[in-house]
């Protein structure tokens, strides 16, 4: 659950650092360098992958938290 819940926060929290930047999230700087924000919002994708998909986060969660009948195959 808890991988789930921080890969949903953290990419939440990269869409929104980049709406705060606005038109200069999209700017990338010299020797196409990205900045901290930019570097968290890709990460932030990554994540998901890393820990996951969270579709498959959710079905493991259906499956052995809540006891429900596996996906057919």
């Amino acid at each position: 659950m808890s991988k789930l819940q921080w890969a949903t926060w953290h990419q939440r929290l990269g869409e929104l650092s980049m709406q705060l930047l606005g038109p200069s999230a999209e700017i990338v700087g010299d020797g196409y360098a990205l900045d901290g924000f930019q570097r968290a919002f890709l990460n932030s994708r990554a994540e998901t992958i890393y820990g996951g998909a969270n579709e498959i986060q959710r079905t493991i969660l259906a499956e052995r938290v809540l006891a429900l009948p596996k996906e057919p195959a």
